[in-house]
């Protein structure tokens, strides 16, 4: 029997019409496959590819008699004391409380003026409230020194605190994104404490040399970087040594209590604001970039595989399960303070309180509130020194 000519049109009218919904259903989903893809990269990249230019944030508008008004943001209407950059770095202000904030604007006291001379115009927005080296900052001696490393010399402060060389010695490792400018808060306990002080620069570190792939580890190298300091310090007579880890510093710091030979001499971590749980992290500022939390996991899955160097130009692999340290809690020997807000608003405070949580043995946990990221000390310095001492003095 001969084949309908209709019937063969119609039936291949419907073939076409299913083939091509389902070639619209499997180039949707493979469109949706990249799309997730390049999303958890990008969020990724993110967190290793270092900001080496900072831009102005903000701008001065008027100065008054020992007062400043500046354009209001979050940042610059928070309570504490603060700096400010004019100028790119040739005028660095010294700010106190706010004394009105008033819509687009706000006034706060004007301290001093450390650096440079006073003007109006661009600014950006300093929240170390330091600015320079420890004499220009402190009134702190100190020599410049060039720790040797796998990634060639990086350069450091030694901060004496007097005449002949303590048995204990600091160690002060920054955050992620930061300068050893961030670490001058803590320079001036210790230093009254009669404890000397080396504040070492890690790779990719604005005022290091760019190393291939210019890219954080987040602490997974780092921490090999900062391990020369301790060295330093045990050779010019240390029997001990404290480290002090802002943020990603103390993820780097509990690195090398972890994997360094030197951690026998590591008496004790002052921890701000630290890093104890990259996922935690990464799922809070996946939250806060209205991302999915599954995405930013996909990225840090990737991130722990063999072809993450091809995909986000690291050295190798990041396993950051070693970086979980609630997950490792039992592992912990070294008494340690963890200086930490509850009002954190880029590293939450829950793994630190999960860890003391975990061991009270050996962790001191201080929560404060009202304070941003590693703002803790700007809030309220009194306190922040007085914890420090009392931790340090019994050890």
């Amino acid at each position: 029997m001969a084949a309908n000519p209709r019937r063969i049109r119609r039936a291949s009218r419907r073939l076409t019409r299913i083939l091509v919904l389902v070639g619209a259903a499997v180039t949707g989903a493979l469109l949706a496959s990249v799309a997730v893809s390049a999303s958890a990269g990008y969020f990724v990249r993110r967190l290793l590819v270092p900001v080496r230019q900072k831009v102005d944030d903000t701008e001065v508008l008027s100065v008054g008699p020992g007062t400043v008004t500046i354009r209001a943001s979050d940042e610059t209407v928070a309570g504490g004391r603060y700096g400010l950059f004019i100028g790119g770095r040739a005028t660095h202000l010294q700010l106190g409380e706010v004394i009105r904030a008033d819509g687009p604007t706000v006034t706060r006291t004007l301290t001093a003026v450390d650096m440079g001379s006073m003007r109006v115009g661009p600014a950006r927005w300093d929240q170390y409230y330091f600015a320079g080296n420890p004499d220009s900052a402190l009134g702190l001696g100190f020599e410049a020194v060039d720790l040797d490393t796998a990634v060639g010399k990086l350069p450091a402060w030694v901060v004496p605190s007097g005449p002949v060389p303590s048995r204990t010695w600091a160690v002060h490792i920054h955050g992620r994104g930061a300068t050893r400018e961030e670490c001058l808060r803590g320079l001036t306990v210790f230093h009254r404490l009669g404890i000397d002080s080396v504040v070492p620069s890690y790779r990719n570190d604005i005022d290091t040399p760019v190393i291939p792939g210019g890219r954080y580890h987040l602490g997974d190298t780092e921490w090999a970087d900062v391990e020369p300091a301790v060295r330093l310090a045990l050779a010019r007579g240390a029997d001990r040594v404290v480290v002090v880890g802002w943020s990603m510093g103390g993820a780097i710091g509990l690195q090398l209590l972890s994997r360094s030979r030197t951690a026998g001499r590591i008496a004790g971590l002052v921890l701000d604001a630290p890093v104890l749980d990259w996922q935690n992290v990464l799922d809070h500022q996946a939250r806060v970039n209205r991302l999915p939390v599954w995405v930013a996991r996909l990225g840090l899955a990737a991130l722990a595989q063999k072809q993450a160097g091809a995909l986000f130009g690291v050295e190798g692999p990041v396993d950051l399960t070693r970086f979980d340290w609630v997950a490792r809690a039992n592992e912990l020997r070294t008494p340690m303070l963890i200086i930490h807000s509850d009002d954190d608003e880029f590293v939450p405070s829950g793994p630190s309180r999960a860890l003391a949580n975990a061991r009270p043995d050996i962790v001191t946990l201080a929560s404060f509130r009202g304070a941003y990221h590693t703002k803790e000390w700007n809030i309220d310095p009194e306190r922040w020194e007085a914890l420090v001492e009392e931790f340090v003095t019994k050890l």
